[in-house]
């Protein structure tokens, strides 16, 4: 078998798309994961970077089931038992809205420290995009929220116990890559966890 296809991001992905057709009959469903894991080795990726692009060509795993499940002539209910509704898949999210609720929650943190409430209106509009988003798990939203919102309540708590004390030029530049690495860090985690 092909080193590639024993890579741990093609079998991610073939993992995903198997539980998300677990409603196939299982000779379709191996039928289906064959195809995807044929042509990642036809491919000729070599890389991590390369093996993504072509996992992002085929398309996100709920995509691909929700197309071979259409696909999929309805079973006949079997005598007596009433056959269940059937649930369709979420549908991808546009990439827009993943690039804008990301790029919210990276940049609220600086806004906060230009303007309180431009960056307070960032950082909402972020955190609503975010928790109303299909495409992240519980987990991922609360590190989300967690880092999005870490320096904001940071900044608050030390401006009102730091009052009397002088802030200098050092003490602005440590608190401004905090704004910047935090977020950066929750961001790129939910970029990560976006692409599945």
């Amino acid at each position: 078998m092909n080193a590639i296809a024993e890579h741990p991001l093609v079998t991610a992905y073939l993992a995903a798309v198997s539980r998300e057709t677990a409603e196939l009959p299982a000779e379709r469903r191996a039928e289906l994961l064959s195809d995807l894991r044929e042509h990642v080795q036809d491919s000729g990726a070599e890389g991590e970077e390369q093996i993504r692009e072509v996992l992002e060509q085929l398309g996100d795993p709920r995509t691909v089931a929700a197309s071979a499940l259409a696909e999929e002539p309805a079973a006949a209910p079997s005598a007596g038992v009433a056959a269940a509704p059937a649930t369709p898949a979420a549908p991808a999210e546009p990439l827009w809205r993943t690039r804008v609720t990301v790029g919210l929650l990276a940049c609220a943190s600086l806004l906060v420290l230009a303007n309180f409430a431009l960056g307070g209106v960032a950082l909402l509009a972020g955190l609503v995009l975010l928790w109303s988003s299909a495409q992240w798990e519980r987990r991922e939203k609360v590190l989300g929220t967690a880092t999005s919102v870490a320096v904001p309540v940071m900044l608050l708590v030390g401006a009102l116990v730091l009052a009397a004390v002088n802030v200098g030029p050092v003490e602005l530049l440590v608190i401004a890559a905090c704004s910047v690495a935090v977020p950066g860090v929750g961001a790129m985690a939910l970029l990560r966890t976006a692409r599945r």
